[in-house]
């Protein structure tokens, strides 16, 4: 794998990336960061994609953050204004990202590799995954509330305030409790259980998850009162149901085509 990229490979229904930095345990480069914010335009031209699976280099951390040598030559506010934009266009990106994303953790998520975290769907992690954002005691930098919102939603904003605030770690076993993490798994049968699920997501239907993904990003803008009209009207009006319907009511296996 190439070192400072976001590799990325095409298999069957599956997109796989990964975070390539490993001598810098993952941390994220500008060409990492232009990477993922073309993912979303990726899967968006190929509806042959059902799921997108992320996960670090080398199986030593998912990601440490932004690569630090990037800062050196900061030196105004307005360079971190800018910078975190940026971020904020890359987050935003994999958000609206039309099929399920799923997190792959060993080791250290910090910094923006928490960011990155967040972001995905479901997250399977090993036990000695940490996650955080300590910049309290490390950059002094902050973080902006594109990243807090998300954190707080998949955290709880005490947790997450708590973790920030402190600049402590929290381990995988904490973040599991917290509904972050969706699933502990010993690094001899990651691979395994990463496969299993995966083929899980593919196996349904896939307008239905879209609609779903959909949705929620409705509610988290609008609220519970959010019109999501157009989203079930596509789906109830679908090749797909029709299949549903008739294949659940004939006891036999449903094919989606994702129309």
């Amino acid at each position: 794998m190439t070192s400072g990229e976001l590799v990325v490979k095409r298999e069957g229904p599956i997109l796989r990336l990964w975070l390539s930095n490993p001598e810098r345990r993952n941390a994220i480069t500008w060409p990492m960061y232009d990477g993922l914010e073309k993912v979303r335009e990726i899967v968006a031209e190929d509806p042959g994609i059902r799921v997108v699976a992320l996960r670090g280099a080398g199986g030593e951390a998912f990601a440490a953050g932004t690569d630090i040598r990037q800062f050196a030559d900061f030196t105004s506010g307005e360079q971190g204004v800018e910078y975190e934009h940026r971020i904020g266009r890359v987050l935003s990106s994999l958000l609206q990202i039309r099929v399920p994303v799923v997190g792959i953790v060993e080791g250290p998520a910090v910094g923006a590799g928490l960011a990155l975290a967040a972001c995905c769907d479901l997250l399977i992690a090993t036990p000695d995954a940490v996650f955080g954002a300590p910049v309290a005691r490390t950059l002094g930098n902050t973080l902006p509330p594109l990243v807090l919102a998300r954190l707080q939603k998949r955290l709880g904003a005490g947790r997450t305030m708590a973790m920030v605030l402190t600049a402590r770690l929290l381990p995988a076993p904490e973040a599991l409790v917290a509904g972050f993490v969706s699933d502990l798994v010993h690094r001899d049968e990651l691979d395994a259980a990463v496969e299993e699920l995966l083929e899980l997501i593919c196996r349904n239907a896939p307008l239905t998850v879209a609609s779903l993904k959909e949705v929620e990003r409705l509610v988290d803008r609008d609220g519970p009162g959010a019109d999501a009209d157009e989203v079930l009207a596509a789906v109830y009006g679908s090749r797909d149901f029709r299949e549903g319907v008739a294949g659940f009511l004939a006891h036999r296996k449903i094919e989606w085509e994702g129309r």
